[in-house]
């Protein structure tokens, strides 16, 4: 983190590049997940206090609008100062100066937690037992990482991936996935080496509207890659059945990782249904 001072000094883009990587270290020391030797460590300045001077150099960009300035100055104004919402939003209006999206930025700054261990191990989570997925052949990072971030938000226990999924620990996975991947951890295995005891259903189209599926207490949903799809021999697998999103629109194609979220809804609903009404 570099001092202040230091800060007013540099000249254009590298003073914006300086300061966008201040303010990523700066939002991970305010939720508690600093990354070793990113910590705020300045002795002679409280963290506000520094973050109120480094927001008043972005104020001083002759690129930053005059809306942005205001929003900036109304932030820092405010009693209490909200540290993580000031961070936050002038890391954002700099980045849109710098002309790179959030997201592309927040691969390198992301703030994502560890996950808490107990002797070594991974802490308890809550999850619904049996509740499993299997992701087919997913090449994309980022869509591994939010399928994972999916599972474990809403409660599945367990991720299996097929032997020609994007490695889970890639760093674009693991950014993306917001700590979820080591958190959950993951099993990889063919399709033949997935359970026999537990249904088995693929994510699909063409089959039962996901309205209509009876989702099973426990089961593991398999869904696709992105340009192909659930692939014949998986659906062949899925003997409990495949279950299908309804859409409208001309494309009627969803992001793997948004369908899944919509199908783990549908699943948590019908078991929670289930639970209240005492079956």
């Amino acid at each position: 983190m570099i001092e202040s001072g230091k800060l007013f000094q540099l000249e254009g883009g590298q003073k914006r590049r300086k300061l966008a990587l201040t303010y990523g270290s700066l939002e991970r020391d305010i939720l508690g997940i600093a990354e070793k030797g990113t910590e705020f460590s300045f002795t002679d300045i409280s963290r506000s206090d520094y973050l109120i001077k480094i927001t008043e150099i972005l104020i001083k960009d002759p690129k930053l609008p005059p809306e942005a300035q205001d929003e900036l100055r109304n932030l820092i104004e405010q009693k209490p100062l909200d540290e993580l919402r000031l961070c936050n939003t002038a890391r954002n209006h700099l980045l849109k100066i710098i002309g790179t999206f959030p997201a592309e930025w927040d691969l390198v700054i992301a703030p994502h937690k560890k996950p808490d261990t107990e002797n070594g191990t991974v802490a308890k989570r809550d999850f619904y037992p049996g509740v499993c997925v299997y992701a087919e052949d997913i090449r994309s990072p980022f869509n591994i990482g939010s399928i994972f971030r999916t599972a474990e938000g809403m409660g599945a226990e367990k991720v299996y991936i097929s032997p020609f999924c994007v490695p889970p620990d890639h760093p674009r996975a693991i950014r993306s996935g917001m700590g979820c991947i080591e958190t959950m951890g993951f099993e990889q295995c063919s399709l033949n080496e997935l359970p026999e005891d537990i249904p088995v259903f693929a994510l699909e189209t063409g089959g039962t509207d996901i309205n209509d599926f009876v989702f099973p207490e426990k089961g593991i949903c398999i869904i696709g890659s992105e340009e192909l799809g659930v692939s014949p021999e998986a659906l062949k697998r899925a003997t409990y059945g495949t279950v299908t999103i309804p859409m409208k629109g001309l494309k009627a194609s969803l992001n793997v990782g948004v369908a899944f979220g919509i199908l783990m809804q549908k699943w948590v609903e019908s078991l929670n249904k289930k639970s209240s009404d005492g079956l």
